[in-house]
């Protein structure tokens, strides 16, 4: 992998859960008009709540409730694979993620999510595997994101071609996917396709302010590397600077160090 591709991070990909946030963490009072459908809807998305609370007890309390209707919903196990991943019982995970899809291959949300556990397991082929089969549901509410991820596997695999199409698809869907912008600004640096490479930049730039967002050291790498290639060596030590300063002990800082020595 190129010196402009290679920092990715076993974090970049990310476990997108579709759900509303629950606030309140007491058993809730079902009405006992409710249909056993709607019931399991309500089990399932306090448990959902409580994972993303962190209070892994009472998600597991309501995905038993969640059972009692229904042992055998696609739903119930995506959502014991994210548990057991965060408790770090792997082996579980795997076998809950790989039971949701045998009952339902058409859960996208179970895939996208079994994918970034595959990716975080450095299982980056199996990552991508699954990542494909996501993009390919149109309905998906979150395609432009699995497409990101796509390419950030893709990145993973040195797989560059099919890393840029995954980026600009993603773009496509949503012109505001920051990361994916980001790389396709590496990417284009690392052909040499410097004027394309400052556009997708300038672009990037502009979402960060949007979205009053602050640098990261990849991105701070990558701009410091864009100025050095356009011979803004003043503009490229001032990224240098920002490295140094806010992560000084980050492989990116030593890359940095790497280049302005060369």
């Amino acid at each position: 992998m190129s010196k402009f591709l290679k920092l990715l991070g076993i974090s970049a990909l990310s476990v997108f859960l579709l759900s509303a946030c629950v606030t309140e963490t007491t058993n809730p009072v079902f009405n006992v008009e409710l249909s056993e459908e709607e019931a399991l809807e309500n089990y399932l998305q306090l448990a959902i709540g409580y994972l993303d609370e962190d209070d892994l007890a009472s998600a597991k309390r309501h995905l038993g409730n969640a059972s009692e209707l229904d042992a055998n919903n696609s739903e119930i196990f995506g959502i014991w694979g994210l548990i057991y991943a965060r408790e770090g019982e792997f082996g579980l995970a795997d076998d809950n993620f790989r039971r949701a899809l045998r009952l339902d291959r058409g859960n996208s949300q179970a895939r996208n999510n079994y994918a970034a556990f595959l990716f975080s397991q450095q299982r980056f082929e199996d990552a991508y595997d699954q990542l494909e089969q996501v993009v390919e549901d149109t309905e998906y509410p979150q395609r432009s994101q699995a497409f990101e991820n796509l390419g950030i596997a893709a990145l993973q695999l040195d797989r560059l071609d099919q890393a840029e199409s995954a980026f600009m698809r993603a773009r496509q869907i949503n012109p505001n996917q920051l990361r994916s912008v980001l790389e396709l600004t590496a990417i284009n640096l690392d052909r040499e396709q410097i004027s394309q490479a400052q556009s997708f930049w300038q672009n990037y730039l502009t979402l960060m302010q949007f979205y009053n967002l602050g640098h990261n050291a990849r991105s701070l790498l990558i701009g410091a590397q864009l100025e050095h290639a356009m011979e803004n060596e003043t503009r490229a030590r001032q990224y240098g600077d920002i490295l140094r300063t806010s992560f000084p002990s980050s492989t990116e800082y030593q890359t940095y160090l790497e280049l302005i020595s060369n």
